[in-house]
C-alpha cells in the first residue's frame, strides 16, 4: 500500500498537473501564440520580453484551464476510452472538485495576466475558454458539427499573439485566425479517424459523416486545399502588415503539398495508420508554416 507521502509526492503532483492541463497540447498552442506575437511586433509596437513572457504563462493557463474543465465535464466518458482512462480524474488520483479548482484558478490567473497585456487579448482568451468548455465539449456527443465549433477556439492562439503585440484585431489577425481555423479540420478528422473505435465507446461524433468513409476522406482533402490557399493569401498583398515574400510563399505551398499528399494517401488507403501519419504531418506543417512566416519577416 502506498504511503500518504508517496501519494502526494511532488513528482506525482507534477505529472498529474501535466495531464490535467494536457501539457504537450498546451505548449504547442502557446507556440502558435508566440509565432503570432513575433509576426505582430514592429516599430510602432516594439518587442517586449515581459509581454512575451506574460503571453506564454497566461496562454498556458488559459489552455490548461480549458483542458481541465473538459476533463471534469467528460470524467464519466473518459473512463470508457483507452486513451483517457488513466487521466487523473477518471483514474481517481484527483477529485473532480480539485480539478475544477485548478481549472478555475488557471482561468483567473490567465485572464488577469492577458489583461495586463491588453483587454482585447484577455477577451479573446476568455472567449476561447467559453467556446471550448461550454459549446464544443457538450456537442461532441451530439453532432459531428462539434469539430466546426471547436475550430473557433482552436484558431484563436495564432491570432492572439498578433493582438497581444499590436492591441489590434484587423485583417492581419483575421488571416492568422483563418489559417489555423482551416487547419483544424484535417488535423482533428485525422485524429477522429485513427481513434474512431475509442471515441465510439464514449459516443463521440468526431467525423463529418460519422464514418471512416470516402466522403470523410474527401472533406479532409478539400479542407487541406482551403488551408493551402488561405496560407498563401499574405503573399497577395491584401492582408495589411502581414505579408510574405515569393520564396516564403513557395515554401509554404510546398509544405501544403506535402500535407495534401498524406491527405490523398488517407483517401486511397483509409487506414488508421494513414490517418495517424496525416495527423503528425499536420502538426509539423503548422509549425513549419509559422517558422517560415517568422523567418521571412526578419529576412525581408
Amino acid at each position: 500500500m502506498e504511503t500518504l507521502q508517496s501519494q502526494f509526492s511532488p513528482i506525482k503532483i507534477y505529472h498529474d498537473f501535466k495531464q490535467i492541463t494536457k501539457a504537450g497540447l498546451a505548449i504547442s498552442v502557446v507556440f502558435s501564440s508566440i509565432a503570432g506575437y513575433l509576426l505582430g511586433f514592429d516599430e510602432e509596437h516594439p518587442f517586449s520580453w515581459i509581454t512575451l513572457l506574460i503571453l506564454i504563462v497566461g496562454g498556458y493557463c488559459m489552455v490548461g484551464a480549458s483542458n481541465a474543465y473538459n476533463q471534469v465535464i467528460e470524467k464519466d466518458l473518459d473512463v470508457l476510452m483507452d486513451r483517457t482512462k488513466n487521466r487523473p480524474v477518471p483514474a481517481g488520483r484527483m477529485t473532480p472538485n480539485m480539478a475544477l479548482f485548478i481549472a478555475s484558478l488557471l482561468t483567473i490567473i490567465g485572464i488577469v495576466l492577458l489583461y495586463f497585456i491588453n483587454p482585447k487579448t484577455a477577451m479573446f482568451g476568455a472567449i476561447s475558454i467559453f467556446l471550448y468548455t461550454s459549446v464544443y465539449t457538450p456537442l461532441k456527443t451530439v453532432t459531428p458539427l462539434s469539430v466546426f465549433v471547436g475550430a473557433f477556439p482552436g484558431a484563436i492562439p495564432f491570432m492572439l499573439g498578433w493582438v497581444a503585440a499590436t492591441n489590434q484585431f484587423g485583417i492581419e489577425a483575421g488571416t492568422l485566425f483563418l489559417i489555423q481555423f482551416f487547419w483544424q479540420f484535417p488535423h482533428f478528422w485525422a485524429i477522429g479517424w485513427f481513434l474512431f473505435e475509442d471515441y465510439e465507446k464514449a459516443g463521440f461524433f468526431m467525423l463529418p459523416t460519422g464514418k471512416k468513409d470516402t466522403k470523410t476522406a474527401t472533406q479532409i482533402i478539400l479542407y487541406t486545399l482551403w488551408l493551402i490557399l488561405t496560407s498563401l493569401i499574405p503573399y497577395l498583398g491584401y492582408t495589411g502588415k502581414l505579408q510574405i515574400s515569393l520564396p516564403a510563399a513557395i515554401l509554404v505551398f510546398l509544405a501544403g503539398i506535402w500535407m495534401l499528399i498524406y491527405a490523398v494517401k488517407l483517401y486511397q488507403t483509409r487506414t488508421p495508420k494513414a490517418a495517424r501519419t496525416l495527423m503528425l504531418v499536420s502538426v509539423s506543417y503548422l509549425t513549419l508554416l509559422q517558422i517560415i512566416y517568422i523567418v521571412d519577416k526578419f529576412l525581408r
